[in-house]
């Protein structure tokens, strides 16, 4: 349960600087929106230094965040070491969350320099050796989202009392089954007694969007009258309009850009697909599954956390786009057993991915790494051998 340090803390409310490794719209950024959001204002003050200016940052100056901007590389610059230095002297900061491996080796150097306690999230599905030499050498403490990653921190060597699984969550009250999809639908053009469905996610390499694409044109040889529909942006969407004109899809698969209020999407469609090749804990699934959504998944990372399989949607293996499109093929033909799963899955989330019990999680761990017995990171035990002197 949070509760204030009654301790040697002089402070009503526990400073934390949030330094994120990137500055986009994705599930990192999310989910640091949300800890801005809703920690307790009466116990927690959140500051964030970021690697750029975007509309991002324009969107937590509008929460009321205090942000700072500073470059962020593999091997950090001296001005940017001195900058968060600077800020977390200044600013009185009482404990460094850092975001992505270029801000978990500021964090990790400034917090060492500044005697502040440090924990870095790893979002995705395992931990980088550059994250583990970071977290080694400097003492940062780990929080992951996923078992997959909390399994492999230990393999790994991370003492236990240095890792701590938080899954993620998803807003209940926001995200609901009982919202209109007609936005959406209305935008690509699609009717809505037609079968539409969707991939929610940044259009990158690791997030499979071509291989949604060629699920979509599996399923399109069976089922013509089946629309797709990917609500994101990134880097490969030139690449993925090319896929869609050759295939001859470019009235069945649509790129509808990001989508400011998400809420909107996940109502107008009729499964949740998503076929990424490495994963954490991600956010498209849970907002899916809140509106009341089947989900068709390639089980990486976390994603096997999340579905149960034959209840609330089904898994394939990784990069077995050809399965998602068989299931696709299946559920689709079966419309009481797609709204039985929709039902189903909403209440999963209900009972153990509710984003209230994960913050409340996350605001208990920062309380604790805070505390005065913790004030000062501790590089982890030295593994080298002791070599004798020779006589």
């Amino acid at each position: 349960m949070l509760a204030k340090n009654n301790g040697s803390a002089k402070k009503d409310t526990l400073h934390v600087l949030e330094v994120l490794g990137n500055a986009i719209v994705g599930g990192m950024e999310i989910y640091v929106r949300n800890l801005i959001r809703l920690l307790p204002s009466d116990l927690f003050r959140i500051t964030c230094l970021c690697p750029y200016e975007t509309e991002y940052t324009a969107s937590l100056r509008q929460l009321g965040c205090h942000v700072f901007v500073t470059s962020m590389q593999e091997d950090p610059p001296w001005r940017s070491i001195q900058t968060a230095v600077e800020i977390i002297r200044n600013q009185q900061i009482d404990l460094v969350h850092a975001h992505l491996p270029k801000a978990h080796v500021l964090g990790g150097l400034a917090g060492c320099l500044t005697r502040t306690p440090v924990v870095a999230t790893i979002h995705g599905m395992s931990m980088t050796t550059q994250e583990l030499g970071i977290s080694r050498t400097t003492g940062t403490n780990l929080l992951v989202v996923c078992q997959e990653a909390y399994i492999q921190a230990l393999t790994m060597g991370v003492p236990p009392d240095r890792v701590t699984l938080i899954p993620n969550g998803v807003d209940l009250d926001t995200f609901v089954p009982d919202r209109s999809g007609h936005a959406l639908r209305e935008a690509i053009g699609v009717p809505l007694n037609v079968p539409l469905v969707g991939f929610v996610g940044r259009l990158a390499h690791e997030k499979g969007p071509d291989q949604f694409i060629r699920a979509a044109e599996y399923v399109h040889q069976q089922r013509p009258d089946v629309h797709f529909v990917l609500v994101g942006e990134g880097p490969m969407r030139q690449e993925l309009t090319d896929m869609i004109q050759a295939m001859g899809l470019t009235d069945r698969v649509h790129l509808a850009g990001l989508w400011a209020e998400p809420w909107q999407v996940y109502p107008a469609l009729d499964i949740v697909a998503q076929t990424s090749r490495v994963e954490g804990m991600p956010f498209s699934l849970l907002e899916g599954m809140a509106c009341g959504r089947p989900v068709v998944a390639i089980a990486v990372g976390g994603v096997v956390e999340l579905v149960e399989v034959g209840t609330t949607g089904q898994l394939v293996g990784p990069g077995d786009w050809q399965a998602v499109g068989d299931w696709l093929l299946e559920l689709l033909a079966d419309p009481v057993r797609l709204e039985a799963m929709g039902r189903a899955a909403r209440e999963r989330v209900e009972e153990r991915f509710d984003l209230r019990t994960s913050i409340q999680m996350i605001g208990d761990l920062f309380y604790r790494l805070a505390d005065a017995r913790l004030k000062y990171p501790v590089p982890w035990p030295s593994t080298w051998p002791v070599v004798q002197n020779a006589r």
